[in-house]
């Protein structure tokens, strides 16, 4: 088989159609079992980040992208700002 270095974005592969599933992490918390054991209706749950800070994209358990969170026709959605090279990640 004939290799080359195209790659099948544009072209019409059966690998254009498979979905997968992207991931996007905000945040993580690291409450003592304790304090977890006591959430209920109205908790709030710290996260290491801020609101402005940027989210992360993975994929495969990959990180592929970062971006920012906004509202898209009234949908959560993410604007992307920076996307992992193939070779080097991010």
């Amino acid at each position: 088989m004939e290799q080359t270095n195209e790659t099948a974005a544009g072209k019409d592969t059966p690998f254009n159609q498979v979905p997968i599933e992207i991931m996007v992490s905000v945040g993580k918390a690291h409450p003592a079992v304790k304090d977890l054991l006591n959430l209920g209706p109205n908790s709030v749950l710290a996260l290491d980040k801020s609101v402005s800070d940027a989210v992360e994209l993975f994929a495969g358990g990959r990180l592929i992208a970062r971006g920012e969170l906004q509202e898209n026709e009234g949908q959560l959605a993410v604007r992307l700002t920076e996307v992992a090279e193939i070779e080097s990640g991010i």
